[in-house]
């Protein structure tokens, strides 16, 4: 099963919606959004996929729910990200990586992942025809 990482601190960012009031509550609500795209999948990637969700700072206490794994980075989220396409492409499992982030999107790509923006996930993903 391929691999979708999102990088959740850049997702949340990418939309001035007050997220900055309640970064462990926005959290929470995209990674109940992101639900459906294990099954759907994204960006060209057919599901199902596993989606991991990584978070940091504030938004740590955030917990997994079915369907997506969410990874608590221990120091920097970007690492953390870095780490898991490493895995990925070392376990031989095709890899997405969810970020506007320019030097992480340089750093993951060297491990054969992919690299898509916020808005892939920011909207329902479209139903099977």
């Amino acid at each position: 099963m391929n691999r979708v990482i999102v990088d959740a601190a850049n997702v949340v960012g990418s939309v001035p919606d007050g997220w900055w009031r309640d970064r462990r509550g926005a959290t929470e609500r995209l990674r109940d959004a992101l639900v459906p795209f294990a099954s759907a999948g994204v960006a060209g990637e057919p599901g199902p996929v596993e989606v991991v969700l990584v978070v940091e700072g504030a938004a740590r206490g955030v917990t997994a729910v079915p369907g997506v794994r969410v990874e608590p980075a221990p120091g920097s989220g970007d690492d953390r990200i870095v780490e898991l396409a490493e895995e990925a492409a070392r376990d031989g499992v095709g890899c997405v990586v969810v970020t506007a982030d320019r030097e992480l999107r340089l750093r993951v790509t060297g491990y054969g992942a992919r690299c898509v923006g916020p808005r892939t996930v920011r909207e329902p993903p479209d139903e099977p025809a």
